[in-house]
């Protein structure tokens, strides 16, 4: 019953997290600034990222639930909120401030970080570190990505 209670939690935390990307982003994706961005040729189309981020969210839900079981400390959290804040804040920066090279920062911190839970725990994890895979490999993507654009506009 614990494992499910802190699911729960986890989930409607990381979906809160996109949600309030998504309002802080403004019209993002669809505006004229990022339509006329130099993109990546690698970039895929709009609505891989919706299916990526469900996906993503769903199985570091599942990842956290198992892991605050194990390692719940003031470390545990204080990694949880600081990706939470870079995650919300990236989406702000990049799509309403136009600050690529500010985002790429950003969105470099938040891998590495995430890079952190992946490979940190993994001992203590074991199988269960392949749910946090998903998340690393799309940040891993999407730094290219932000990359990309900061050096080609």
């Amino acid at each position: 019953m614990k494992q499910f209670m802190w699911l729960v939690l986890f989930l409607l935390i990381n979906f809160s997290a996109l949600g309030i990307g998504s309002w802080l982003m403004n019209s993002g994706p669809t505006s004229n600034w990022y339509l006329s961005l130099n993109k990546a040729p690698w970039t895929p189309p709009g609505w891989v990222f919706g299916v990526a981020w469900t996906t993503i969210m769903v199985c570091f839900s599942i990842y956290l639930s198992y892991l605050v079981n194990i390692k719940v400390s003031n470390t545990f959290w204080m990694l949880f909120i600081i990706q939470f804040v870079l995650n919300v804040s990236w989406n702000f920066i990049f799509f309403n401030q136009h600050a690529i090279g500010f985002a790429l920062i950003v969105i470099i911190l938040l891998t590495v970080l995430v890079g952190y839970y992946t490979f940190n725990f993994l001992s203590d994890m074991k199988l269960k570190s392949l749910l946090i895979a998903p998340y690393f490999v799309w940040l891993l993507i999407a730094t290219s990505l932000n990359a990309y654009s900061y050096l080609k506009n």
